[in-house]
């Protein structure tokens, strides 16, 4: 047995509660894995770059100082992943999602997508560069166990992750 821990990082969607399904998912599962991901405070995210580097009156400049912060640690933590989750969710279009997404492509990173089926034809190139295409939190740790472990898909948290 592999004493390695799986670095993944979870990419997409902050409005629902995706990334701590997969977390609790991979706990129970007793996976060797540790997670990363953005920073998922909107308006911390927004502003970072005004709030260290200071103000900006222009607003694409602001927006602009705040992604190349956020870059660095979008950056370093996907190249530093093993597998790339990325979410798309309902109801925003997560831009920044796509562009992790891509990178981690480009990097050659093991990607997984989550999204509904209504993304599909939308998400058609993402989602052709993804090792497998989730619809729910609880397929991502299915599949994480299954690389990480050999262990096929339980039938106890399928049917738990569906109540």
């Amino acid at each position: 047995m592999s004493d390695k821990v799986w670095k993944i990082y979870l990419s997409g969607e902050i409005h629902s509660d995706w990334r701590e399904q997969i977390m609790n998912g991979c706990a129970e599962a007793g996976l060797p894995v540790e997670f990363a991901g953005p920073i998922t405070e909107h308006d911390d995210s927004d502003d970072c770059g005004v709030a260290v580097f200071g103000a900006e009156p222009d607003k694409f400049w602001h927006d602009h100082r705040g992604a190349l912060l956020n870059s660095v640690r979008t950056g370093t933590l996907i190249d530093e992943a093993d597998v790339v989750v990325v979410r798309f969710g309902e109801k925003y279009k997560q831009w920044n999602a796509a562009f992790d997404a891509g990178y981690a492509a480009a990097k050659g990173k093991a990607m997984i997508t989550l999204h509904p089926e209504a993304h599909d034809h939308a998400l058609k190139e993402v989602d052709s560069a993804a090792k497998g295409v989730a619809r729910e939190p609880y397929q991502v740790v299915q599949a994480l166990a299954y690389a990480i472990k050999g262990a096929m898909p339980q039938q106890w948290y399928q049917a738990e992750a569906a109540e």
